[in-house]
């Protein structure tokens, strides 16, 4: 690959990917949309199905899935209002530590929100699909350190 210092190569590439992110964002919005069981009320952002993925796992504190999603508590606080209201999960006082919130997604709707988030993921699983191991490696790896790149540009500004 070209070196760092901004050759017409890396350039070219880092302009296409520019050019390709919002797209694929959007492409994989519509998807995630079209994929939503007709209880689950559209749009839902991103972060509420980030939130559904990381909940999807078995019961999670707030802290915990603010913590897991890098979201403030009163952003993660928003986004589970709105999923209760779309009946999907349920909070409730934590028994060991009352001050501690309990989210977890109601189980009458595990199975359907399974399947919304399995058919949203369709497209990338595709994908990965296409790529050996090692290149499927080298794709999570650039994706991890663009995003803590970013991450680290944020919080020095």
């Amino acid at each position: 690959m070209a070196d760092q210092g901004g050759s017409s190569g890396h350039s070219a590439l880092c302009l296409r990917l520019m050019q390709l992110f919002p797209r694929v964002t959007r492409g994989m919005r519509r998807w995630q949309d079209r994929a939503a069981p007709s209880p689950v009320p559209s749009p839902l952002s991103s972060r509420h199905v980030a939130a559904l993925e990381q909940i999807r796992g078995g019961p999670l504190t707030v802290g915990d899935l603010a913590s897991r999603l890098d979201l403030t508590l009163p952003t993660v606080s928003g986004v589970l209002a709105d999923l209760d209201r779309a009946g999907l999960v349920e909070r409730r006082p934590d028994p060991a530590d009352r001050r501690r919130t309990i989210v977890q997604i109601i189980p009458g709707q595990a199975t359907l929100i399974g399947h919304w988030l399995d058919g949203a993921a369709k497209p990338l699983a595709r994908v990965l699909d296409k790529l050996t191991p090692a290149e499927q490696e080298a794709f999570l790896k650039a994706m991890d350190l663009l995003e803590t790149e970013l991450h680290r540009q944020d919080t020095d500004s």
